[in-house]
Parts: C-alpha cells; structure tokens; sequence
C-alpha cells in the first residue's frame, strides 16, 4: 500500500494523540497514515527524506515525497479535512516565522496543559490500517 501522506507525531503527547483522532474523524478519504516519532518506522522515514535532528514537538506531514515541519504541516493537513477547517489556512499567509512561534509556544507547553500518556496511543480496531509501525 503506497502512502501519500505520512504523519510523524509524538506518541506520548495526549495533545498529539487528539490531534491524530481529530484527523481521522475528519478525513473521510483516509488520505492519511500515521506513525508515532517513538517507532523504527519514523526513524526510517526520517532517514530516507533527511530529517536531521526532530525534537518530540514537532509534527512532521509527508506529502507526495516533500517534507512539512511544524506549523507548515498543520496548514497542510487541514487542506484535507472535511468541513471548514481549510479556511484556517488564511494563517498560512503569516511569516513561517510568526506561524512557528505560536506553534512552538503550544508545542512547549503541550504536556504540561494536555499532560503525557506514558507508551503511544493503540489505535482502534477500525483505524488499525492507518497507523505504521514496521515498515512503510
């Protein structure tokens, strides 16, 4: 099975882990696969497109063979959800910059407003499909 569109995220983050159910909920065509940071697979797929060093806050959308980071990712991703999500994307227009920094400060203080979940997220019977954990 070929996957177009890869999301890397940190397993152990419960704002992460919701952010992946939301995802699911909203995208209706399963366009999207999921894989925790914790996993060889995200070490694999880092390897293969040359993501150098990704801190545990980062969210990173693998796209048609290109490599979205941080707030980048989230604009992309909502592109492709169902309902009107994709109009949030007018904040894409805003320096990377000033996008990043407002992604960072969430990011920083994700655990400690949304707390840590000690091992990743086990997806449901029904989503099982779209989550990667050996191999791509």
């Amino acid at each position: 099975m070929k996957h177009s569109a890869i999301i890397i995220f940190d397993g152990q983050c419960n704002l992460c882990n919701d952010s992946v159910n939301f995802i699911i909920q909203r995208d209706k065509q399963a366009l999207f696969s999921f894989t925790p940071l914790q996993t060889d697979c995200a070490r694999s797929l880092m390897d293969k497109y040359k993501i150098k060093t990704l801190d545990a806050d980062t969210i990173v959308l693998i796209k048609d063979e290109k490599v979205y980071l941080r707030a980048e990712a989230v604009f992309e991703i909502i592109k492709d959800l169902d309902g009107a999500w994709s109009l949030l994307r007018i904040f894409r227009f805003l320096p990377t910059a000033l996008n990043d920094f407002f992604y960072k400060l969430v990011a920083k203080n994700r655990y400690k407003i949304f707390g840590r979940t000690p091992h990743c997220m086990l997806p449901s019977e029904d989503t099982c499909s779209r989550f990667l954990v050996d191999g791509v």
